[in-house]
């Protein structure tokens, strides 16, 4: 009687809600804005690039204000709320019940998906607050402001050193993910024929190793405001970029990269029909 109990407890709850149709719908609905948000911050970086930037800033906020300057935008918008709080409770059911790969309940593997939910988290609490005030903070600013504040704390120095060594180590987890195609055991390949799978893991290679990038160069630049003391040193998505820019390559690195964010985009759309969200059976 006690194990019955138990079992529709709030674990076997947590459970079925984390098997139901509609979470794995959720679960995709969230992929696609991903990759909606992908595309925008690719895009807004390409016309940076090119000198078009139009007072659009490369990250987050400026897509949302892209979004929000359209007809229709503030439907869009609610629908990326909806997505981002899908992404974030997928990452914490697998937290909780494993990945469905290959060691998907190994320790790592779900401090990863816990990871991956508090940052959807953070993401979707920011574009509700921009739904619902209009205004979206820089990404740099963020960066700096967070630095800031975490220096002035004792020990807050070497803090900020230790999120941007993370950060480092995060981008060229995905550079590899991308680069060893590891990420084709997250897919439905079964339910593709030939030239879709060669599609797509194309589409994951490249997009994987750009999103890697462009992490690494974030951690990089918060590694260095920590060792020089100096948030002001510290980058967000946007600034990151146009660093990119300012490198001997010039603008014509910040648009192959920014080209490959719109590829991880295309690829997360091809996740939300084809990524594997259902929750591990016990």
């Amino acid at each position: 009687m006690t194990a019955n109990v138990a079992g529709t407890g709030s674990g076997g709850l947590g459970r079925q809600t984390a098997g139901h149709p509609w979470f794995h719908r959720l679960s995709r609905v969230g992929l696609a804005a991903r990759g909606l948000l992908y595309l925008l911050v690719g895009w807004l970086a390409v016309r940076v690039g090119m000198g078009e930037g139009g007072g659009r800033e490369a990250d987050r906020g400026g897509a949302l204000q892209e979004i929000a300057g359209r007809p229709g935008g503030a439907v869009v918008l609610w629908l990326l709320v909806i997505g981002l709080a899908g992404l974030a409770l997928w990452g914490f059911s697998e937290a909780r019940y494993g990945q469905p790969v290959p060691d998907g309940r190994k320790a790592r593997k779900r401090l990863a998906a816990f990871g991956r939910g508090v940052v959807y988290t953070v993401a979707c609490a920011g574009t509700l607050a921009f739904v619902l005030s209009s205004k979206s903070s820089s990404s740099d600013q963020e960066s700096k402001s967070f630095t800031a504040r975490a220096m002035s704390e004792p020990g807050g120095r070497w803090l900020v050193l230790a999120v941007g060594i993370g950060v480092i180590a995060w981008g060229a987890h995905q550079v590899w993910h991308g680069a060893s195609r590891d990420f084709r055991q997250e897919l439905k390949t079964f339910g593709m024929d030939q030239r879709v799978q060669r599609t797509v893991e194309a589409l994951g290679v490249v997009g994987h190793i750009a999103r890697g990038v462009v992490a690494m160069s974030a951690g990089v630049f918060l590694a260095y405001a920590a060792i020089t003391f100096d948030p002001g040193k510290a980058k967000g998505l946007d600034g990151t970029l146009r660093e990119l820019a300012a490198t001997p390559a010039g603008p014509w690195l910040l648009i192959a990269v920014a080209l490959g964010l719109v590829i991880f985009g295309v690829y997360s759309l091809c996740e939300s029909r084809w990524r594997k969200v259902e929750a591990v059976r016990s």
